[in-house]
């Protein structure tokens, strides 16, 4: 029966499977969608759970030898319990005439179509053109020499199994058994594809224009002005509601990603200039984590920070603190955090006497910083011309952004409770 050199379009035979081990007996056998469904309609036709398992363990194990397939015929040999193997066959219905016409004119209508064929994959759209390509419960037809009369007996349940894995590594087996061969398949959508694209191009030739003199067309004249432009929004519209999908996109990133980018195209329509454009990576991150609402991690937001982060090749912690920044500074506030300076002389030397002088003590200079004596109050000159004041728990060195900058190092200061802290 398996005789590979007596193949021809309408017979192949394939080699038999090698053993694969025992497998879950929820886990799908096959691999493919179109694979589970021949399965699908093999255990929903099925009269006996216990039968079925039997099989797929001896399909699972090796026992089914060479599969030929014929049109509408699945046939292989397959081994038991006892040493002679049994001769087992699986009948599926063919499909007539109509039904491959319309098939045909299905898988023309989108290129894509012949493309995923030719990849021996088998498109869902494809295979729901309203032929019905594959087999539902009870259209398999299954018999084996075995004395068993169970519906199907396990002998026959091994060859169905490993016909599914035939299916997930080509389509085309499952269009063989449903009565047409590849390469005539393969033939008919060429010629189809040939005379609709023949038909197109023709639709598509211009048709004959009224001719028009070269002096007149070359003729000087005024045209109209263009239409004024329309006029601005007054605001960003809201984005709609995403749903919830199991291991579909975060519908709370999306609805933020949507929000920022309608923000982003207002204001480019309204200045021309996109605010976010000449931002960095890891700026962008901390400008789109700081946008979230509210303060506190909750689960949520840890998400959201993981990922940015992620991205960034920074930390959670990294972000929050740079989240805070910007929050006190935007961009300016993340480069005071970020970014140590040496500032020209001027309004850096002049703070430390302010501050001696709203009696607080004599803050330690290093670049653009004045640190408070007891490592807890930081002072930050941005390069805006700011201070930023930062707080940390004595000798930490552990600094957060506090307050609200000010162009007077003292005003910066305010809540703080520093004057408490004068020695």
């Amino acid at each position: 029966m398996a005789a590979p050199h007596r193949d021809t379009e309408l017979r192949r035979t394939f080699p038999a499977f090698a053993p694969r081990g025992s497998a879950g007996g929820d886990e799908a056998f096959a691999g493919t969608w179109w694979g589970n469904a021949w399965v699908g309609a093999l255990e929903q036709g099925a009269l006996d759970a216990k039968r079925l398992a039997r099989g797929r363990g001896y399909a699972d194990q090796g026992h089914v030898d060479a599969i030929t397939v014929t049109p509408g015929l699945v046939l292989a040999y397959v081994r038991g319990s006892r040493p002679r193997p049994y001769r087992v066959q699986v009948r599926v219905r063919t499909l007539e005439d109509e039904d491959w016409e319309r098939f045909l004119d299905a898988a023309a209508d989108r290129p894509g179509h012949i493309a995923a064929l030719l990849d021996k994959e088998l498109p869902q759209s494809l295979a729901d053109c309203g032929v019905p390509l594959l087999p539902g419960p009870g259209d398999l037809g299954p018999r084996c020499s075995c004395p068993d009369s169970g519906h199907p007996c396990k002998h026959a349940a091994a060859l169905c199994y490993q016909t599914a894995r035939l299916l997930d590594a080509d389509p085309f087996v499952l269009l063989l058994l449903r009565g047409r061969g590849e390469r005539e398949l393969l033939d008919a959508l060429s010629r189809r594809s040939a005379a609709r694209a023949a038909h197109a191009a023709r639709e598509r030739q211009p048709r004959t224009l009224p001719g028009v003199r070269a002096a007149d067309a070359l003729a000087p004249r005024e045209l109209p002005p263009p239409p004024p432009p329309l006029p601005l929004p007054p605001h960003p519209e809201q984005p709609p509601v995403y749903p919830s999908a199991p291991g579909g996109p975060d519908p709370f990133a999306l609805d933020q990603l949507a929000t920022d980018a309608a923000a982003r195209a207002h204001a480019l329509l309204a200045t021309g200039r996109d605010p976010v454009g000449e931002l960095t990576l890891w700026q962008d991150a901390v400008r789109l984590a700081a946008a979230r609402p509210g303060s506190g991690l909750t689960a949520a937001t840890r998400t959201l920070y993981a990922t940015l982060a992620d991205a960034a090749h920074r930390t959670p912690a990294d972000l929050a603190r740079a989240v805070a920044a910007w929050r006190q500074g935007g961009a300016a506030g993340l480069a005071a955090l970020e970014e140590p300076w040496d500032p020209p002389a001027g309004r850096f030397d002049r703070a430390r006497p302010l501050l001696l002088a709203a009696d607080l003590p004599a803050f330690r200079p290093w670049r653009n910083r004045l640190t408070h004596p007891r490592d807890h109050v930081q002072l930050r000159l941005g390069r805006d011309g700011l201070w930023y004041a930062y707080e940390s728990e004595p000798g930490q060195d552990d600094w957060w952004p506090r307050g609200t900058p000010d162009l007077d190092p003292v005003g910066a200061l305010t809540g703080l409770g520093v004057p408490d802290d004068v020695t």
